[in-house]
């Protein structure tokens, strides 16, 4: 039994293991010649979509230890899950498969909804319901019903890039430029899509950002203008620039944990004889570490196109574009923060939606191995991606865990 936190209720005391920083990337069973862009997971890391538009779409189950060819689905370029990864949201850039196509089955079958041309991004809320894409040319488009219908929602007539979205669907962050040549800028939305302003950042390749499950923490990656990585802890108020290695690296894809704390950075470099790896921080961006991923020494021949996280961090996925990339994964121990929130005479216990299952026990007394499992099930809150177990301590003080079952 690995036992990973305890909380004394009586001096609200927090005790909890260190995280172990992902160190080691391995290579699935997924096919390497197809050119993967477009990858998305559930909040457990469990369930994993990975689309190409040559190979269509790949999906797991088990956090990409098996993959399945999903043989009637369209040829895809970006991809968004929801929460519990059941519903779906894709496009396409070009092709025979133009527009917007939705699963509500894990991307067993699929539906179109729009035939926008050239899809470069998609991001969905937690539940699946509120979407936003941008269409490279055609702007961005919002939708509050799973796709069926899709309302524009462009800040300025630019290119787009990329898009994130908070678990609620409320705070979005997009980049766009009025050209190609990398004079892009970062904007900012909290309320939808409905109103835009630009973020206070400067004007460069931006071409990658990622969001908290509350939209307060922000990251966004320069491709190709020397700016690597900026972050923000205040909805995009304000910005610090971040050193993620030696290198003056660029960032081709981000992700981050569902609290912001925990981030991963795949970079690269223009030019020869520097590497194309994976880098990742556990303190919101401050410091990064190089991971033990594959590389090359050349841009051309492969960059990390995406990056995925689980909601703890403790499962990562990138697929790499370009032939000869795979899909590769990186798995480390879950090790959740327990949280107790006083509320009026209850208490609730909560803790980031792990990649492993773990029970809440409570003991009055901790000279007794008396732990006994909590009863109440655990509820999960969408606008945080954490479990909330509602409590009703009948002691003036307590002790609570979380193990694994």
């Amino acid at each position: 039994m690995k036992i990973f936190a305890i909380l004394l209720v009586a001096s609200t005391a927090l005790l909890t293991a260190n995280f172990a920083l992902a160190q080691t990337w391995t290579q699935t069973s997924a096919p390497s010649n197809v050119g993967w862009w477009g990858l998305a997971s559930s909040a457990d890391g469990n369930k994993l979509v990975a689309v190409s538009t040559v190979g269509g779409v790949y999906t797991s189950t088990n956090a990409g230890a098996i993959w399945a060819q999903q043989t009637n689905a369209p040829k895809l370029g970006v991809v968004a899950s929801s929460a519990d990864g059941v519903k779906l949201a894709a496009g396409s850039f070009g092709g025979i498969y133009i527009g917007i196509y939705t699963s509500t089955n894990s991307g067993n079958t699929w539906t179109q909804q729009t035939n926008f041309p050239n899809i470069v991004a998609i991001a969905s809320s937690a539940d699946g319901v509120k979407l936003v894409t941008a269409d490279f040319t055609e702007g961005i488009y919002t939708s509050t019903n799973s796709g069926a219908i899709w309302t524009p929602a462009s800040p300025s007539n630019q290119f787009w890039f990329s898009l994130a979205s908070s678990t609620d669907g409320t705070k979005l962050v997009a980049v766009g430029g009025n050209n190609l040549v990398g004079n892009n800028e970062i904007y900012l939305s909290t309320n939808s899509g409905s109103s835009w302003i630009p973020a206070m950042l400067p004007v460069t390749d931006w071409q990658t950002v990622a969001s908290s499950a509350d939209g307060t923490k922000l990251i966004a990656g320069d491709a190709g203008g020397g700016f690597g990585a900026y972050t923000s802890t205040n909805s995009g108020v304000t910005w610090i620039s971040n050193s993620v290695s030696p290198y003056s690296l660029y960032c081709s894809a981000v992700a981050m944990s569902a609290d912001g704390s925990k981030m991963v950075a795949g970079v690269v470099v223009e030019g020869a004889f520097v590497p194309v790896s994976i880098y990742t921080s556990t303190n919101s961006g401050a410091t990064w570490q190089t991971n033990n991923a594959p590389y090359t020494y050349f841009r051309n021949t492969g960059t990390w196109k995406t990056v995925a996280a689980s909601a703890d961090f403790s499962k990562l996925v990138a697929v790499g574009g370009y032939s000869g990339w795979g899909i590769f994964t990186s798995q480390t121990t879950p090790s959740p923060q327990l949280n107790l929130t006083p509320s009026g005479s209850n208490l609730t216990a909560s803790w980031i939606i792990p990649s492993t299952n773990f029970v809440l026990q409570e003991n009055l007394d901790l000279t007794t191995s008396n732990w006994t499992d909590v009863t109440n099930p655990p509820a999960l809150n969408l606008t945080n991606l954490q479990d909330e177990v509602v409590l009703s301590p009948t002691s003036s003080s307590g002790f609570y865990r979380l193990k694994t079952p």
